[in-house]
């Protein structure tokens, strides 16, 4: 039996604010240690925003569309992907590390300080405070394309740390069958699943997804009030997330935890900021693999192969010198 456990931050960040955001970060991780968790997981894109405004900017050089932009790239964290600790994660990396628990935090991430380009990426960051694992979302999903250039294979991975083998996933990458499989394939015990809202299709894809890899699935989503949407950003917000919202917030959170067997460990949490906590038991899901492992004998690789480049993706520019 491996008892631990985890919590997920659905607080909100300060939008478009970097270091007070890193700041609110930081304070967020201690807070979850100090409440037992050693597992501490953030919503996607945290740092710094969901640019759902993007939605309802997609016209062709809209002026708008890119001071906002502008705006967002300048707020956006770059990494020591070396796996130092001296990047603008930082006090993250710091808390982290005082406190001895793993962080997956979801980021707007600048691969570096004059980078045009935006990934939509996953940081794992171990108790001593260095990169685990990195990963870009594969493909950003429609109008997201204009703001976040596609990832690669490279963080596909799954990661051992003190509180189990962890992998994980954005959004609608949960719709991905080769890209499950992939993380299947590497035992997870963990699953991080970072989304900005919950609606019903990504409670499905979350259950899904933990009946299928029986493995825990700890989802992640935003919680964002209006009262945190920089001056002159309301109504593009609102233009683009549509008339749903719920009044007083953009996103309203819907975080929880499924277990191997598709159940509820937490239920979804909507409408309330706040650090969610609960404690697992990883050993259930080596019970539910006696009737299904899709990677061991459930699998047929005999008939079916997947071969994944887990190189990283680069410019492609190659400079030689005298």
């Amino acid at each position: 039996m491996t008892i631990v456990t985890v919590a997920i931050v659905q607080q909100p960040s300060a939008m478009l604010d970097l270091a007070t955001s890193v700041a609110r970060a930081a304070d967020y991780v201690t807070e979850a240690a100090a409440a037992g968790a050693s597992l501490v997981v953030f919503p996607e894109a945290w740092l710094t925003c969901y640019p759902a405004w993007v939605f309802g900017l997609a016209g062709w050089r809209d002026p708008d569309a890119q001071r906002w932009y502008a705006r967002l790239l300048d707020n956006s964290a770059v990494l020591d992907h070396g796996g130092g600790l001296d990047d603008d994660l930082a006090p993250v990396r710091e808390a982290a590390r005082d406190a001895r628990v793993t962080v997956t935090l979801g980021l707007n991430e600048r691969p570096s300080p004059s980078s045009g380009s935006l990934y939509n990426s996953l940081v794992v960051i171990g108790p001593d405070g260095s990169t685990q694992n990195l990963h870009r979302k594969l493909t950003p999903t429609h109008t997201e394309r204009i703001v976040w250039a596609a990832g690669d294979a490279a963080g596909l991975r799954a990661v051992d740390t003190p509180a189990g083998r962890i992998g994980g996933l954005i959004c609608w990458e949960h719709f991905h069958p080769l890209a499950r499989h992939a993380l299947h394939a590497q035992h997870e015990e963990l699953h991080v699943a970072v989304w900005p809202d919950m609606p019903d299709s990504h409670l499905v894809a979350a259950r899904s997804y933990a009946l299928e890899g029986r493995c825990h699935v700890i989802s992640a989503a935003q919680i964002v009030s209006t009262d945190e949407i920089p001056a002159g950003l309301l109504e593009m917000y609102r233009a683009g997330i549509g008339p749903d919202a719920p009044e007083g917030l953009l996103f309203d959170g819907g975080s929880h935890i499924v277990a191997p067997d598709g159940s509820w460990v937490v239920e979804p949490v909507y409408g309330r900021a706040g650090i969610i906590t609960a404690t697992l038991d990883i050993g259930v899901r080596y019970r539910e693999t006696m009737d299904l492992d899709v990677v061991g004998h459930y699998a047929r690789a005999d008939v079916l192969q997947l071969s994944v480049d887990r190189r990283r993706l680069d410019t492609g520019v190659r400079f030689t010198d005298d």
